[in-house]
């Protein structure tokens, strides 16, 4: 953990009790989880650093709970107490080394979407790309969360986090909170709560270069081109909807975890080896989507590879309670009085199929709460 850089306040406040055997498949986007055999919600920094720092003392065990959009739970539920971070407030402060630089600072318990669609409306560049993604702003930096070609690593400049090991309020660099291809120092750890967190945008009415290709043929603009941010917004929120991972209530092909399967990273020495044992399922003619990915790996595409081994847009589960999605087989959905275990049934068969026919192993992206591949 790095050390204390700005200290923050974190005096009592007087929590409420907590509620009792509270249903997490309401507090899920995947609509799954049996009870928590506690529930608190807690609606500032305060009352989280109050809460968690309690319940630590207790030894009860502490499950911190923002939006449930990257979350997996057992169909037993947690038998501890979860704290629901509902925090909220946001500001724009300005950089002085650089005239149209500013620092948007967000309490951890924002819907990320929404923020993404304030600074937009603000003119402040820099987060349009990353639209629509669902949960909230203190899972962003766990998850190191990206999509269309930026990672929030380019953005974020510090959080403001408790250490449950020593009950010290920190504000810990971006640089040392070890992001990567969708994890961090944070993530699968239980050992901090993020309260807040920082990040570096720009007064301008254009976007950062647009990398990704489906985003720049939709923008009609060439790849490393600039866009007006609405319309980057516009588009990025098109595509994710035509992929179901825009969430509609009303839909349960949008009930999910968004990509359930991380992409997996090939050794570049291994690479021509991993090409041949798909040449042989897919035919040596078919181009193998893959990025760069560093000097040492290349990224392939989980999706194809998990279309490619059989399973397709809507492939369902024994049961038809569990499907991939229609628009996009990253996605495992809830069609509808599913349990966890069935989701997690359907993530086997596809995990183990694509294994099978191409040696590749899928890692899952949520967090597994009481239950496991």
């Amino acid at each position: 953990m790095a050390p204390v850089t700005t200290p923050l306040s974190g005096s009592a406040t007087g929590v409420a009790a907590p509620l009792a055997d509270v249903p997490l498949a309401d507090h899920t986007t995947l609509r799954l989880g049996g009870p928590a055999a506690g529930f608190i919600e807690a609606r500032t920094a305060d009352e989280v650093v109050e809460a968690v720092t309690a319940l630590d003392a207790s030894t009860t065990r502490v499950l911190v709970l923002g939006g449930g959009s990257n979350l997996v739970v057992s169909d037993d539920g947690f038998p501890g107490t979860v704290v629901r971070i509902a925090t909220r407030g946001r500001s724009v402060e300005r950089v002085a080394a650089a005239p149209d630089a500013v620092e948007l600072v967000v309490e951890a318990g924002e819907d990320w979407d929404d923020v993404v669609a304030d600074v937009v409306a603000r003119g402040l560049a820099g987060l349009e790309c990353l639209s629509g993604i669902p949960g909230r702003v203190g899972a962003v930096p766990v998850q190191n969360v990206g999509a269309y070609g930026i990672e929030v690593a380019e953005l974020l400049t510090s959080v403001d986090l408790l250490d449950r090991r020593t009950g010290e309020l920190r504000t810990v660099a971006a640089a040392d909170l070890g992001l990567a291809y969708r994890t961090s120092i944070l993530k699968g750890q239980d050992d901090a709560v993020v309260l807040r967190a920082r990040f570096l945008l720009h007064e301008r009415a254009e976007s950062r270069p647009i990398r990704y290709p489906e985003l720049a043929r939709t923008l009609g603009v060439e790849i490393g081109d600039r866009a007006p941010i609405a319309d980057v917004r516009r588009a990025v929120l098109g595509l994710r909807a035509g992929k179901g991972m825009v969430l509609d209530a009303s839909d349960p092909d949008t009930w999910s975890a968004g990509s359930f399967f991380t992409n997996p990273f090939v050794a570049r020495a291994d690479l021509p080896t991993v090409l041949d044992v798909i040449a042989g399922e897919v035919g040596a003619d078919v181009p193998v989507p893959r990025y760069p990915a560093g000097d040492d790996h290349v990224k392939l595409s989980a999706a194809w590879l998990i279309e490619r081994a059989g399973f397709h847009k809507g492939h369902a589960g024994p049961s038809g309670r569990v499907a991939l999605s229609g628009k996009h087989t990253l996605a495992l959905t809830n069609r509808g009085g599913a349990t966890t275990e069935e989701l997690l049934g359907l993530a086997r068969e596809v995990r183990d199929g694509v294994e099978t026919a191409f040696g590749i192993e899928l890692h899952p992206e949520p967090v597994l709460v009481g239950c496991s591949l």
